[in-house]
């Protein structure tokens, strides 16, 4: 006597299409859930005020980078961490050699090449000498003999006379500032994080329906 056994469907085939679609979906969820943090992110950034540039260094990368798999990940940093970092978690800022943080004021102007400038540049710029200047009541200041110009910024002065001549504060001196906290981008991430579980049942769901 033989006996023949067959089972239909074939169990087989099954189990490796349902790891498959289980592949797909995964896949989709974590790419789906890093491009949403990514926005979150960038908003975040650009919603507090910090320009489009910092918020476009937030980028996204996927992985595996082709095909599926149940092990995918996404991946959410910024090409600025220090920045970013910095208006995360607020931290206290000292001067590297212990002395005075120099804050510019409107009369200083920026760097030429972008951002804040120092004393020394400000000085090499427009050939004025910085004079300090001690208050026991708020920040000491650095200051410089000069005129403000049309834009508010702080030139020699060309009269010979001394006419327009004033003292200008050109720097606020302070020993610490604490940066104020703008983001919160563990929020985000928690979220995306739990949301990844509903992600991945929603594509599974949606693979076989479709």
């Amino acid at each position: 006597m033989k006996l023949k056994l067959d089972i239909r469907p074939d169990i087989a085939a099954l189990m490796q299409a349902e790891i498959a679609a289980g592949e797909k979906a995964v896949s989709a969820a974590m790419r789906e859930a890093g491009t949403s943090l990514k926005s979150a992110w960038r908003g975040q950034i650009t919603g507090a005020g910090l320009g489009t540039w910092l918020g476009n260094s937030i980028r996204l990368a996927s992985f595996p980078k082709s095909g599926d798999s149940l092990n995918a990940a996404a991946l959410v940093w910024s090409k600025a961490p220090v920045i970013i970092g910095a208006h995360d978690t607020g931290p206290l800022i000292r001067s590297k050699d212990g002395f005075w943080l120099a804050i510019p004021t409107p009369a200083a102007d920026k760097s030429s090449k972008g951002g804040r400038i120092t004393p020394g540049e400000w000085e090499r710029r427009t050939g004025l000498r910085l004079r300090f200047v001690f208050r026991r009541r708020g920040p000491s200041l650095l200051v410089a003999e000069g005129r403000l110009n049309t834009r508010g910024r702080a030139v020699a002065s060309r009269s010979k006379t001394g006419r327009g001549l004033t003292t200008v504060p050109i720097f606020l001196l302070v020993p610490q500032v604490k940066l104020r906290k703008r983001l919160d981008l563990a929020r985000d991430a928690d979220r995306a994080a739990d949301g990844v579980p509903r992600r991945i049942v929603a594509k599974w769901v949606e693979g076989q329906i479709g």
